[in-house]
């Protein structure tokens, strides 16, 4: 039993075609990867490291003494990252 009515996950029928991503579609996006690798005991730094490598991005931002959740952990430095990142690729 469930409290929920059923409904479709996409509302927009155009978002239920399919959809290729390509290296030329999706590669046109710059993509950014914050690293918080020194306390993170979620996510190891070198599985971090696999991520990138297997989708290099744009830029490797390193947040130092961030855990895995840096928005709490290193907030300030979070958001200057953040900051930095809209001016340089938006």
């Amino acid at each position: 039993m469930s409290l929920l009515r059923p409904f479709p996950i996409y509302g927009d029928e155009d978002l239920q075609e399919n959809t290729q991503l390509t290296r030329d579609n999706y590669g046109i996006v710059a993509k950014v990867y914050t690293v918080v690798c020194e306390q993170d005991k979620m996510l190891k730094h070198d599985f971090q490291l696999f991520m990138i490598e297997r989708n290099p991005p744009n830029d490797v931002k390193v947040i130092a003494g961030a855990d895995h959740m840096s928005m709490f952990s290193q907030p300030q430095e979070l958001f200057s990252y953040l900051q930095e990142i809209a001016v340089t690729y938006y």
